[in-house]
């Protein structure tokens, strides 16, 4: 009789497993541990790793949210194990009753009893498994919220440098891992724990002299279990690193499928994929290997306290230490030891696996939030001073660069493939900070602004245009929520899309996004279009917002865009030099550096690099 016994051994585990840092190494034997490292440091994402003093915070500050839930699955669980140990007690009086010499056993009354702890134990156990399942829910969709909560708020620097496969394994495996471990783990666990100590208590209540058994198999599991818990770590933490560069090398190949095909790098890809597999999979055979290890120890530690009690228990009866009917108890309450220890361990090992899973989630709680001092711009004049900055450390992409954007102005950074201008443009809107200098808005360095203020005056707006699942009016109310109808189609007309939407069945109530009304590229960067409309930034820089669409798309949509940009502060990065034409000022970004700065007029008779490029684009 048991209170649980359906989830003893968790699911078979398919992909990544991680844990904590790496823990002691040397001394293998058996598998080998590889002698490459993917979570090595040449390869570690943006996004950081939980420390173990984060994981346990989060977990402490889980449980303190969902203390009643956890109080009554306690609850509930004790009164099912007290109730399974009923049958053993009521057995071993009947054996004491007949050793003896008793006539009458009163059977009708044992039998009652039994049959009424077996109701309770039955009614509880299903109260355990319904509880804990509760738990693991909630605790489950809290994990995916604070993460998304969390993940929206990072700094926009680290979203654009993270990793694709990075992100995608947080988002898709990470969370699938720890569905399991949350909805089955976390509870398992609990209920194995108080399992165990309710069943060790009664068994030194019943027959003190049998719970020596149980020290017997405690060398072989301390001995087992520090062995296996020592090397697990750094071998779970290494596959889930290797299956996450699998998932970035092959997420990477698909992205820039054409590219790949362009320029032939197709067998230089299938070759960097398989050795990202080989690399995974060498892990996954270590933990494999350490696992078949662990799990016979458990066994045999399960054999020993079952032998340990019937074997130290003979001699008890037959020195007269103990009766027949504590043996018989002490052995039965023995045999149901093996469930719950075999829970414990089986569970540990599941939620040590899944523990780094949760690191990977929660370690975007060691990034800083961009909060701001709560400083206002005192203008609207963009400008950077000496700014130095580079995507790794004393690695610049930028040197010393001054450059000042006067409000109603336009601007248009040139220059060879390379140079640093779509850098200088993150810059300049506020998505990444210099290593050293400054960039201001109206006096006021940006990085003393919350993210949502400078986003109120500054704006990106690039090649990527984002359609969202829901409504078109959904879509265009991310940019401004207490926008009414008539700004929303004042929007839509705004970039010239007021008609298509109006010949919509639903009109701004039509669905789009996956799922829904498929729209075209031309179409979706108009709803974005509309979306600046309705933010309305008095400053926008643009990375080519119409380079990926066709001609025709491109011509009709640079002139919705001509009306979006109509007194407003442009800065305009320009890989066709006819975008910079008719700028107030070019600014020709050559090795990170402000070469020239002038008008078209300027430049073009000074016979420099500016003259050079549209020489040679203009033919």
């Amino acid at each position: 009789m048991s209170p649980e016994s359906s989830s003893a051994v968790p699911e078979n585990r398919r992909g990544p497993r991680q844990l904590l840092p790496q823990g002691s190494q040397g001394r293998n034997f058996g598998v080998p541990e590889p002698d490459y490292d993917p979570s090595a440091p040449e390869d570690l994402t943006i996004l950081p790793v939980g420390s173990p003093a984060t994981v346990r915070s989060y977990v402490r500050e889980l449980l303190r949210r969902h203390r009643r839930t956890f109080a009554l699955l306690i609850v509930v669980n004790t009164v099912a194990v007290v109730a399974s140990m009923v049958g053993p007690r009521l057995l071993g009086g009947v054996v004491d009753d007949l050793a003896a010499g008793e006539q009458e056993l009163q059977l009708g009354r044992i039998t009652a009893l039994f049959a009424l702890a077996l109701v309770v134990q039955t009614v509880f156990t299903q109260q355990v498994r319904l509880r804990g399942a509760m738990l693991g829910e909630e605790m489950l969709a809290d994990l995916r919220e604070d993460f998304l909560v969390r993940s929206v708020g990072l700094p926009p620097s680290v979203l654009e440098r993270a990793g694709t496969g990075d992100l995608l394994s947080r988002i898709t495996t990470d969370i699938d891992r720890l569905a399991d471990a949350m909805r089955k783990g976390v509870p398992q666990l609990a209920i194995g724990l108080v399992w165990t100590a309710l069943l060790v208590a009664a068994l030194c209540i019943t027959a003190p002299p049998l719970a020596l058994a149980v020290l017997i198999a405690l060398p072989v599991l301390f001995v087992s279990c520090r062995w296996y818990f020592r090397r697990a770590p750094h071998a779970y933490r290494a596959e889930a690193a290797g299956y996450a560069a699998v998932a970035a090398a092959l997420a990477e190949t698909v992205d820039a499928g054409r590219t790949v095909e362009a320029h032939r790098l197709g067998t230089r890809r299938v070759a960097l994929s398989e050795r990202r597999v080989a690399e995974w999979t060498a892990w996954e055979r270590r933990t494999l290997w350490l696992r078949t290890v662990l799990f016979p120890a458990i066994n045999l530690s399960n054999m020993l306290i079952m032998g340990g009690v019937l074997l130290l228990g003979g001699v008890f009866v037959l020195q007269g230490w103990i009766g027949v009917g504590q043996l018989t108890t002490g052995a039965l309450l023995a045999q149901m030891l093996v469930e719950p220890v075999g829970l414990i361990l089986r569970w540990y090992d599941e939620l040590q696996v899944a523990q780094v899973s949760l690191a990977r989630l929660v370690g975007v709680r060691e990034i800083e939030q961009e909060a701001g001092s709560g400083a206002a711009p005192g203008g609207k004049e963009v400008r950077a001073s000496e700014v130095r900055f580079g995507y790794r450390a004393d690695v610049d992409v930028l040197h010393g660069v001054t450059l000042e954007v006067t409000p109603g102005s336009r601007v248009a950074l040139v220059g060879p493939s390379g140079a640093g201008k779509s850098t200088l443009g993150r810059l300049l809107a506020g998505i990444y900070g210099p290593r050293r200098g400054e960039v201001t808005l109206g006096g006021t360095e940006l990085s003393e602004l919350p993210a949502e203020e400078v986003r109120r005056h500054v704006a990106l707006v690039n090649q990527e245009h984002h359609v969202f699942v829901g409504t078109l009016r959904d879509n265009l109310l991310l940019a401004r929520q207490n926008a009414d109808d008539a700004e929303l189609w004042a929007a839509l007309g705004a970039v010239d899309a007021d008609d298509w939407v109006r010949g919509l069945a639903d009109g701004l109530d039509s669905e789009v996004g996956s799922g829904g009304l498929t729209v075209t590229p031309a179409q979706a960067q108009q709803i974005a279009l509309a979306r600046l409309v309705l933010a309305d930034p008095h400053t926008l820089v643009l990375d080519e917002a119409t380079s990926l669409l066709d001609p025709r798309a491109a011509r009709h949509l640079e002139r919705s865009l001509a009306q979006v940009l109509q007194g407003r502060t442009v800065v305009a990065i320009a890989h066709r030099l006819h975008t910079a034409h008719d700028a107030d000022v070019i600014a020709v970004v050559e090795d990170g550096r402000i070469s020239e700065l002038g008008s078209h007029e300027t430049l073009v008779a000074a016979n420099g690099p500016y003259a050079a490029l549209w020489r040679s684009w203009h033919g």
